[in-house]
């Protein structure tokens, strides 16, 4: 079955975006989730939609566009809330909105016919091409390593700021890369499953696998993992289903979510029986 659908060059390049995107998702997702950052990633993922509507008006490509708007949006709700103490909640509420408002009002006043905003918004990984399959590759490689070779770091500054800024730990160089590598990733994701489903592309692996591990690497694993697992089957069936390929694969994230919780909640009570 999927040596037929391969026969086809833009699904070969949907699988190996899924590959990649499962590889950013996963590893970053863990962090994320882990972090309690998962509210703020949804603003950066609407916020980058200024960038994309930016990139029409300015007559860039639109992902370059998102990319910049999205790290510059992380980076300032990072500053904002370290300098002044500020509830997160309410500066990323108004990045959200001020990102989308922002793309509404540039795709507006893009001269000529107005652009199909549906793919960025709910994604399309049929339509990935070649550059973006390699500068999903890119990022996905520099995650990898970064992640990977400051491990112990991340371990620290997850578990304790305080206890990590004791052992030395520059917290506030580890929040510029984190806050970096989380836009680009949300960004990229955006191909996949779109700036309004992105958040879930993040969150909904990690948030499985924390069910069945309480250490990090392992945790990062198991979300890459089930991240293939539903890239996978949500674009077969969205193939053979003839089915929107992005809503599909969170639709099957989610059933597989409500399976984990529901398996552990039945073996609770087997045991207690």
């Amino acid at each position: 079955m999927i040596e037929a659908i391969l026969t086809y060059n833009y699904m070969e390049n949907a699988f190996l975006a899924s590959i990649l995107a499962s590889i950013i998702a996963g590893i970053m997702g863990a962090i994320i989730v882990e972090k309690k950052l998962v509210s703020m990633s949804g603003g950066i993922a609407h916020s980058s939609f200024g960038g994309i509507g930016a990139g029409y008006f300015f007559g860039i490509e639109p992902i370059v566009g998102g990319l910049i708007f999205a790290v510059l949006a992380s980076l300032s709700v990072g500053g904002i809330k370290r300098k002044t103490g500020s509830n997160a909640d309410a500066i990323v509420n108004m990045f959200w909105s001020g990102g989308m408002a922002m793309g509404i009002m540039f795709i507006a006043l893009t001269p000529g016919y107005p652009p199909d905003m549906t793919s960025y918004l709910f994604g399309d990984i049929l339509t990935v091409n070649d550059f973006y399959l390699r500068l999903m590759a890119v990022l996905a490689l520099i995650v990898v390593l970064v992640i990977l070779g400051l491990f112990n770091y991340w371990k620290i500054y997850l578990f304790d700021e305080q206890y990590a800024m004791i052992m030395g730990i520059k917290i506030r160089v580890l929040e510029f890369i984190l806050y970096t590598l989380m836009a680009l990733s949300i960004v990229i994701l955006i191909k996949v499953v779109g700036v309004i489903l992105s958040i879930a592309m993040l969150s909904i692996p990690p948030a499985i696998a924390r069910q069945m591990t309480n250490r990090l690497r392992n945790m990062m694993g198991i979300s890459v993992l089930l991240g293939l697992v539903f890239s996978f089957s949500g674009l077969t069936l969205s193939y053979y289903l003839d089915i929107p390929s992005g809503a599909t694969i969170i639709l099957v994230a989610i059933l597989g979510y409500f399976i984990a919780v529901g398996g552990k909640i039945f073996g609770k009570r087997r045991e207690i029986e």
